[in-house]
């Protein structure tokens, strides 16, 4: 059983059916449930635009480690997919993505006093095969963290394993 209200597999057909703009302005309405890791973590898809989207969270102790400060994996997450959604944005109906390698670098430290944080991520480069962007994580206007991302685009038919187009939302 997963904790989760719906099924992931699922949604992930539905935003396919959409190109990438629409389907992460039709996330952020509420047309289509978060990604599970979102749930999980608490952060939000809070903007995009072509090109760019940007994340929220609110860190607090359920983000911690055993030294005292917020994991350097909720900054790593956030960069990850603030870059990933900026090339998303991009992208046509039944184009998926997956990131190759990501590079973080921690500039403070976060705590639970750091208030509401934002990620932003641009696209750099995209190219047919392979894109780059980099996202800068703030709060109150000071950097905490930024990073760059590398992602190679899945054509509809390496996407879904067959040359088909996707399968419709209803059925």
């Amino acid at each position: 059983m997963t904790s989760v209200e719906h099924d992931p597999v699922e949604a992930a057909r539905d935003l396919a059916q959409l190109d990438g703009l629409a389907a992460l302005r039709a996330m952020i309405a509420g047309e289509l449930p978060p990604p599970p890791i979102a749930t999980l973590l608490g952060f939000e898809l809070v903007g995009v635009d072509e090109g760019r989207a940007v994340f929220a969270v609110e860190p607090s102790d359920r983000h911690y480690n055993p030294i005292g400060m917020v994991h350097g994996g909720l900054a790593a997450t956030l960069i990850d997919s603030a870059t990933g959604c900026a090339v998303h944005t991009t992208l046509p109906a039944g184009t998926g993505y997956t990131t190759t390698d990501v590079q973080v670098r921690f500039v403070r430290p976060i705590t639970r006093d750091t208030g509401r944080i934002e990620c932003a991520g641009e696209v750099v480069h995209r190219g047919r095969t392979m894109a780059t962007a980099e996202a800068r994580l703030t709060a109150g206007g000071k950097l905490l963290a930024h990073g760059t991302a590398s992602l190679l685009i899945l054509r509809p038919d390496a996407r879904t394993g067959s040359t088909a187009p996707p399968a419709s939302a209803s059925g």
